[in-house]
């Protein structure tokens, strides 16, 4: 079991897996934070309107999944961030 990386807490996985259902394609495995650091927010991709992880210490959700913008970034090259205002033309 590995620690949070934002509050040191040890990791429980089936909880946080549970917590990540919503987001498509990503596990535990992907994640350094514990249940209580990750937020989850369905509903809310510009892309899939599937479900964005916001971590604790941002106060904007992103309006893109990580699934979506790693396939933006497949396609396309470049890194669209976490928000589509920050897309060049």
């Amino acid at each position: 079991m590995k620690p949070c990386h934002s509050c040191q807490a040890v990791i429980d996985e089936y909880i946080l897996d549970k917590q990540l259902e919503p987001l498509r394609d990503l596990t535990v495995d992907e994640f350094n934070v514990c249940a209580d650091c990750a937020t989850i927010v369905s509903d809310s991709c510009v892309e899939c309107d599937g479900a964005v992880y916001v971590p604790r210490t941002e106060s904007t959700t992103p309006d893109y999944c990580p699934a979506c913008r790693s396939d933006l970034i497949s396609r396309t090259g470049h890194d669209p961030g976490w928000h589509r205002d920050t897309v060049s033309p």
